[in-house]
């Protein structure tokens, strides 16, 4: 069986260094775990989370010149883990990125009128900005 990137396999763990685990295919071929490819969270010592003998779900996300296999346990199981949802207003329409009830029927704002809402909070921005130096009187005192 010729391994594929991409494809997610079943594994063994073989072995554990202080940079991540080696992980042996049924076919014989053995590829890296690098730590920061072993859970969504901050691993500090793979220990914590693997050891020798465990079966994983490894996907292969990289094969190089020299044929080393480089494994992702997170991304093998993120198929799998269900999709967090949508931030919902109160009355069960989605919300936009700045948090205000969007226009539209599906429940969210089209590009230009995110565009259009932010150019005009903006030019308000800039022109309280411009009234407040305005203000000043525009002189410096030396």
């Amino acid at each position: 069986m010729a391994v594929e990137i991409g494809s997610v396999y079943e594994g063994e763990v073989t072995g554990l260094t202080n940079f991540g685990a080696f992980v042996k295919l049924s076919d014989g071929t053995v590829g890296l775990v690098h730590i920061s490819e072993v859970a969504d969270e901050f691993v500090s010592d793979i220990s914590q989370k693997l050891t020798v003998g465990d079966a994983v779900k490894v996907k292969v996300i990289e094969i190089n010149d020299k044929n080393k296999v480089s494994f992702s346990i997170k991304k093998a199981v993120e198929g799998e883990k269900p999709r967090p949802k949508k931030p919902r207003n109160r009355d069960g329409g989605a919300k936009t990125w700045n948090g205000a009830p969007s226009n539209n029927q599906n429940g969210s704002m089209s590009f230009e009128d995110m565009m259009a809402r932010f150019k005009a909070q903006s030019d308000d921005k800039m022109s309280d900005l411009k009234r407040n130096t305005d203000k000043r009187g525009g002189y410096r005192r030396k």
